[in-house]
């Protein structure tokens, strides 16, 4: 998703609004809000965060991306990020710390190092996003130009809930992404969260919603474009070890709730009273352009296979642009085209 969104910033092509659900959701706001406000430099910076080739050969955990939970890690990730002699350790996501194989080495013994309070009564294995303030400007997100919405179900309430710009905070985004044992469900209000896409995928209730605190969502869409990683039945396979297995319990449902989700948008929500579409669905083939033989490895956090997805998603979205030319902006367009039409994006 990272390099397909890079390349519709070098097309220009903009949306209007952008419905997002779990993984979706920081992707999402790497594109619209980045910390530094260099979305394209935000959204390679993620390509990066995978473990060295080396090291995940024996260890094969992003020790990176999921961190020890607890409020002594908490405190212990803290002071390193202070201290300037780890600071340039532990600084991935800046895209200025120490890199590759020996970077990647210190950053598993700190990991290593790092307390924790997970046990058996634990709720989940670990901490909530603890990088999401250092990639994220969260005060710009009330601020861009298209309606962003988020989601997560509420498990005190038994509901889906979404969340526009204006409301969107830290505690917000880790709501939408407490995936079940991976997080612990995240505390806000007085409820309990967990991730929206381990039910609904690609939330496209925001775009159909009658709710009056929600008007972005009443707009006249013409076409809705879809960021779907999940709808592939290619990711169903045999697994290689534990660990993998592990992987695949998590994904073989979301596969198939992804793509139900796309069939019962179109049944229930987009089909008028004659039987006519409402709006175009577009899908970028994200994974179109992955050989036969790499789909194994598509789940890998590798720094090799997270480098490789990227240049396959980044080609995956000029391809889009090279198809639907019509999409995008007069001067950026291949070839003379319709004209632009009001677009929508979800992306899981």
């Amino acid at each position: 998703m990272a390099g397909a969104l890079v390349a519709f910033i070098e097309r220009k092509l903009e949306f209007d609004v952008i419905s997002t659900s779990g993984a979706g959701a920081l992707m999402g706001l790497l594109y619209q809000a980045p910390k530094d406000g260099d979305a394209i430099q935000a959204l390679k910076a993620w390509s990066t965060v995978g473990v060295s080739d080396p090291i995940y050969e024996l260890f094969p955990v992003n020790y990176k991306v999921f961190m020890k939970p607890g409020i002594a890690a908490d405190w212990y990730r803290n002071m390193l990020a202070h201290n300037p002699f780890t600071r340039p350790i532990v600084q991935s996501w800046s895209g200025e710390g120490i890199s590759g194989f020996v970077g990647d080495w210190l950053r598993l013994i700190l990991a290593t190092l790092s307390p924790s309070d997970l046990s058996g009564q634990s709720l989940g294995m670990c901490a909530h996003l603890p990088f999401a303030e250092q990639v994220i400007d969260f005060d710009a997100i009330a601020k861009i130009k298209p309606e962003f919405y988020i989601n997560a179900y509420n498990v005190t309430q038994s509901e889906m809930t979404i969340w526009g710009k204006k409301e969107i905070t830290p505690a917000h985004l880790r709501c939408a992404f407490s995936f079940p044992l991976i997080y612990p469900p995240y505390h806000l209000n007085g409820c309990d969260y967990i991730e929206g896409a381990a039910i609904d995928t690609l939330n496209f209730k925001a775009l159909v919603s009658d709710d009056d605190r929600r008007p972005g969502c009443e707009r006249d869409v013409d076409t809705l474009v879809i960021f779907d990683i999940l709808g592939a039945d290619k990711l169903i396979r045999t697994p290689r070890n534990l660990y993998d297995a592990w992987v695949q319990s998590i994904i073989t449902p979301l596969v198939e709730i992804a793509k139900d989700d796309i069939r019962l948008f179109e049944l229930l929500h987009n089909v008028d009273s004659d039987g006519s579409q409402k709006r175009r669905l577009l899908k970028v083939d994200l994974m179109g352009n992955i050989p036969t033989t790499y789909w194994p490895e598509i789940m890998d956090w590798s720094s090799s296979n997270l480098s490789y997805l990227y240049e396959i998603g980044h080609q995956a979205g000029h391809q889009f642009c090279d198809q639907h030319p019509e999409l995008l902006p007069p001067a950026a367009r291949v070839r003379q085209a319709a004209p632009a039409a009001s677009i929508t994006a979800t992306i899981q």
